[in-house]
């Protein structure tokens, strides 16, 4: 039987995580760190030299894990229908659990200066936009859709999507229809436009 057991370094980065998003980075200390991950408060200072080190590795793994996961939901197998590509990112993104798109909210929160949070949100959308945007070209090349430019087509269904969900689950900002139906709605904008 192999059984994997979590680095003393995943460890400290893990209760680091669970301390910032429960407490905020002012509030938390390398002696709460220490007695959340079970180790010795000079372990933390032997591993990772102080506070802001073992914060920035933290964000940085966090946003790592993050970033996969929208590559993961924006991907797209070449033989996926438009409809069943805008809803599987769209729910992809509604199922991420809390503690997934938490990494946004502490990263949003507590990220410091300005231009960390533009970095951030400038690598979020380039994995997003990149990736729907491919999506889009491939569907003008097999004559799926007009000859429109994919960027912005994938800019206004990234708009929908990602704004729309980080609406609800981070700023609690809920519709006032059910998912299905906004979905649905978001589905009739595309395909048929606004105008009578």
């Amino acid at each position: 039987m192999n059984i994997q057991t979590e680095s003393t370094e995943d460890k400290i980065i893990s209760a680091t995580f669970r301390l910032i998003r429960k407490d905020g980075i002012d509030k938390v200390t390398t002696k709460k760190i220490a007695a959340e991950a079970g180790v010795n408060e000079v372990t933390i200072f032997r591993k990772f030299n102080n506070k802001q080190n073992l914060v920035d590795i933290t964000k940085d793994h966090y946003m790592e894990l993050f970033l996969n996961k929208m590559e993961e939901i924006f991907s797209f197998d070449e033989d996926i229908s438009i409809e069943q590509y805008l809803k599987d990112n769209f729910f992809g993104l509604l199922n991420l659990s809390d503690e997934e798109f938490s990494v946004l909210k502490v990263a949003m929160e507590e990220g410091g200066e300005i231009s960390d949070r533009k970095r951030l949100i400038s690598q979020i959308n380039d994995v997003i936009l990149d990736n729907i945007e491919e999506f889009f070209k491939l569907q003008i090349q097999k004559g799926e859709i007009k000859d429109i430019n994919p960027r912005a087509l994938s800019i206004m269904c990234f708009g929908v999507t990602f704004q729309s969900i980080v609406l609800w689950k981070v700023y609690n900002k809920t519709p006032s229809v059910e998912t299905e139906q906004y979905f649905q709605e978001y589905l009739n904008i595309i395909f048929n436009g606004i105008k009578e």
